[in-house]
């Protein structure tokens, strides 16, 4: 193994931690925001501000970067791919420091500000991480490259509920659980959390990495607008992020209606984790289209994958609650997530047609039901988010030819839905007449959006000639 094929190994395992740990705090955010509700008797509206803060900082970073490339230049062409990842990860690190003065002063607006900053470092490590990995070494596997890292991400939105559940509640097979929690516990948790952020940056810092440089686009204008496919993809992306984040933000509060659960904020982490988990095991069944098999053994991963990711999620659970027997009978919601994987048949427009129509289903079937069935039906709408990312990016650059660079940056910009959206849905469920079980009809119209989104997609690209087949580079 030659010296620079080492440094390009070291470079990917470490630019997959960052992907890890993007993951692990967003998914997080479904344990945080009821602990914050309950310590600040915050409405669900104002809880759902943590993802205001989150998603908007995503949004910030995109616009700064498309115009500053727009205006100017590159920057990290300019400075280096190297010190936008280290120059990431310390503004996230501060942002995660920030939750100790913002525990110290106990003032609401310091924790959405810790999340906001620890949002816009990741939002810098999206852009360049992403076109990082799939230069790191032969383009024309930088899509498997890429894949591994999308799967590491979804390891993180699984475990991190696990983790920051058992470090602000303890182990439930313990006796020393608790169901008082105050936001003194956030403390550790977070600085741990900016210690390791600042050890991965230090470390990338010395370390000799490649540096690959983007392909920039030496255009007047915003041509990617006059593309169909791209505007509607940018809706399709606001919509999609948003109701991904909506679902799982508002499963504390929906855990705690007695028709639901009627549990405490101290016992919804494995739920919120088995929902994060559900993307995991969306992308990882979603990844056996990476490689090159046989229609039998594909057909055979098609089944096997699954269901070990859902084996993955129910270990990591077991950890800490012990007894998770409750979560077996999910079993029959991936068991029908992969039957409906089956018929997509790798197309990303009738991928988007029948997970939309279906979690829209569920959605419905989980407001007119109640318990288990209910919930697991909501839960359930991670499984058909899961792929929707590669797959409405796919649509919506097709065609753009040198304009798909400004493309991408315009639909990343658009993962604002992830603010917006569950502010939405958190203000319906503060209305008595409607609750937080009626108000996840903002979900039922977005997947239902979602589907015909990938029938209009179809359309346009049919219209220019475009054909194209489902590849998997998750968000």
């Amino acid at each position: 193994m030659t010296n620079s094929s080492k440094n390009n190994y070291s470079a990917l395992y470490s630019i997959i931690s960052v992907f890890f740990f993007w993951g692990f705090v967003a998914a997080s955010n479904g344990v945080l925001i009821p602990v914050l509700r309950h310590h600040f008797q915050l409405s669900q509206f104002a809880s759902q501000l943590v993802d205001f803060a989150f998603y908007i900082a995503y949004f910030v970073g995109s616009i700064i970067y498309f115009s500053w490339s727009y205006f100017f230049s590159d920057p990290f062409n300019k400075y280096g791919m190297k010190i936008g990842l280290v120059g990431g990860l310390l503004v996230s690190a501060i942002g995660a420091a920030l939750f100790v003065l913002a525990v110290n002063t106990n003032v609401y607006m310091y924790f959405l500000i810790g999340f906001f900053l620890i949002a816009f470092g990741f939002s810098v490590l999206q852009i360049v991480a992403n076109p990082y990995v799939i230069n790191l070494g032969d383009p024309a596997r930088g899509s498997f490259r890429l894949n591994l890292a999308g799967s590491i991400n979804s390891l993180g939105t699984s475990i991190g509920p696990v983790i920051f559940g058992f470090a602000l509640f303890g182990s439930a097979m313990s006796k020393d659980v608790t169901t008082n929690i105050g936001v003194d516990a956030l403390k550790l948790p977070f600085m741990i959390l900016a210690a390791v952020l600042c050890l991965v940056a230090l470390f990338l810092y010395f370390s000799e990495l490649p540096e690959p440089k983007l392909e920039e686009s030496k255009e007047s204008k915003i041509g990617a607008l006059e593309f169909p496919q791209l505007i509607w993809g940018m809706a399709a992306i606001f919509v999609y992020v948003g109701v991904e984040v909506s679902v799982g933000s508002n499963l504390g509060a929906l855990l705690e209606d007695n028709n639901i659960k009627g549990i405490d904020h101290t016992q919804v982490a494995k739920y919120v984790s088995l929902y994060w988990g559900s993307l995991m095991i969306g992308r990882w069944a979603g990844a056996i289209n990476a490689f090159d098999l046989s229609k039998s053994t594909k057909q055979i991963l098609e089944i096997i994958v699954p269901m070990f990711a859902f084996g993955v999620v129910l270990f990591f659970n077991h950890l800490r609650e012990g007894d998770v027997s409750d979560l077996y009978s999910y079993i029959f919601y991936v068991g029908i997530f992969i039957l409906a994987n089956h018929f997509t048949k790798e197309k990303p427009a009738k991928t988007m047609m029948i997970f939309g129509g279906m979690a829209a289903l569920m959605m419905v079937i989980g407001i007119c039901t109640s318990g288990d069935v209910a919930l697991y039906c909501f839960i359930s709408g991670g499984l058909f988010c899961s792929v929707m990312w590669p797959c409405i990016f796919n649509l919506s650059i097709a065609g753009l030819g040198r304009y798909t660079n400004q493309g991408s940056s315009l639909l990343v910009s658009m993962i604002l839905g992830g603010a917006l959206i569950p502010l939405v849905q958190g203000k319906l469920s503060d209305i008595p007449s409607i609750g937080i079980q009626n108000s996840y009809w903002v979900a039922v119209i977005c997947f239902l959006f979602l589907a015909w989104y990938g029938f209009i997609a179809s359309r346009i690209l049919k219209k220019q000639g475009i054909r194209l087949e489902l590849s998997n580079a998750g968000h």
